[in-house]
């Protein structure tokens, strides 16, 4: 490593000394404009929000798209997803009006907004929902960098990245759970005459969101962008990318998020079997998936106390350690309401996991750079991982033993994780959240 990016990083070090923990009187203000904020943002993602469900039931069932090719659709219009690593790394080097992450939250809130308003007044048709969600999945990326970029740095300095991370998996979780509530309802409002009505409040709902995340910006919450130091390096662009090259404990997070995302028995497979194969309706595939977020939740509200009392490594081996088995409950199932049922074991199975590896991450994270990393960990490689698992999954459902066997693949992949968990750097996982954490520049 070059002399000029070791003083960088004693720059980057000092900096972040300089922030201040913040009194528990004002943590109360933190947890609050901290999840508000991260709600909007994910109500509005188009990927996983308020409007990806909706669009899902439309190709599926007005425009009679198989898994195949519904799976090909989330691949084009998750190329965005694929290199919000770029966007991220744009929040953390970019500072737009000298205004920081307030400043991406306005500019690209409102660009990601009008992208909705205008898809809100075309028709409905493949090629302008395919043209419409590409943009305003790319523009969101920046705010969901500027989001989790802020959050992350407040968990790394505020001695907290554990219940950072179940107050990020939280308001991930929320807007999915309520968006699959209500997604089976509204596809078939999209799959009536009145089809173009309800794709336009849907949008425009989803616009209005938006506008919600950049006024958080312009508001300037004290208790939320006052907790953390955000350090902006001064390295050139090139020796920012090999400092993140370079920096070790990101290898781990990123191999483990690949196995765990990659799942050929969930996603778009799922939802083909639910509905074939279980004869199950729209809304009862709206219900399996909210009822398996919303027994996540309980589990990282627990995290959030077990985190202070028990070391990350122990955390990370027994949440894994269920986790392998989190997709066998649906091989003992014949039925759309056993399906259902069975959401809740496989819920509670992976919050533990879940949540523990979000912790990780944000502690993984190389400073200066949290933004590129929660953007890498968190939809980078989750989308890259999920589509093309849904890509293979779709191909066993269809030509190589149906469902049960995606099902004992997702298992297989699932027992990788638990080899990967012995390449996590010790420092980082032994320590309870509250201790003090060394951070590797």
């Amino acid at each position: 490593m070059t002399g000029e990016a070791l003083a960088v990083e004693e720059t980057v070090a000092v900096e972040a000394a300089s922030a201040v923990l913040a009194p528990d009187r004002r943590r109360l203000g933190l947890y609050f404009f901290a999840g508000l904020l991260m709600l909007l943002v994910n109500v509005g993602d188009p990927a996983a929000g308020l409007t990806n469900i909706p669009v899902s039931f439309f190709l599926k069932n007005r425009l009679h798209m198989p898994a195949d090719q519904l799976a090909v659709f989330q691949l084009w219009t998750g190329v965005p997803l694929f290199f919000a690593l770029a966007f991220g790394f744009l929040r953390d080097r970019w500072s737009p009006m000298g205004a920081g992450d307030r400043g991406h939250l306005i500019l690209f809130g409102l660009a990601t907004a009008l992208a909705y308003a205008v898809l809100a007044f075309l028709p409905p048709s493949y090629a302008v929902l395919m043209a419409g969600i590409i943009l305003a999945t790319a523009t969101f990326q920046v705010v969901m960098g500027a989001g989790t970029g802020l959050i992350s740095t407040v968990g790394q300095q505020q001695a907290m990245a554990g219940r950072m991370g179940v107050l990020l998996s939280v308001a991930v979780v929320t807007p999915q759970l309520v968006s699959y509530l209500a997604g089976g309802l509204l596809s078939d409002s999209l799959e009536g005459a009145g089809a173009g009505d309800a794709a336009r409040t849907m949008f425009l709902a989803a616009a209005a969101i938006m506008v919600g995340v950049a006024l958080t910006g312009v508001a300037r919450p004290r208790a939320l962008f006052e907790a953390a130091v955000v350090e902006r390096p001064a390295t050139h662009v090139l020796e920012d990318l090999r400092r993140l090259a370079r920096h070790w404990p990101i290898y781990p997070v990123v191999m483990i998020q690949i196995l765990w995302q990659f799942g050929p028995a969930a996603g778009i497979v799922l939802q083909y079997h639910m509905s074939d194969d279980l004869h199950g309706t729209d809304f009862q595939w709206g219900l399996w998936n909210a009822v398996f977020l919303g027994s996540f939740v309980p589990v990282f509200v627990a995290y959030g106390f077990l985190c202070q009392r028990f070391r990350l490594r122990g955390l990370l081996w027994v949440g894994f350690g269920l986790a392998v088995f989190q997709m066998a409950p649906l091989l003992f199932v014949h039925s759309a309401t056993g399906a259902i049922l069975a959401a809740i074991p496989m819920g509670v199975i992976g919050g533990l996991g879940q949540a523990a590896l979000t912790d990780l991450a944000i502690r993984s994270a190389p400073r200066g750079l949290q933004g590129t990393m929660m953007l890498l960990f968190g939809t980078s490689i989750f989308y890259v991982s999920s589509r093309f698992g849904n890509i293979l999954g779709a191909d066993i459902y269809a030509h190589a033993g149906g469902f049960t066997v995606a099902v004992w693949a997702t298992i297989a992949v699932y027992a990788l994780i638990l080899p990967v968990l012995l390449l996590v750097p010790k420092r980082l996982i032994s320590t309870r959240d509250g201790e003090a954490l060394e951070i590797a520049q």
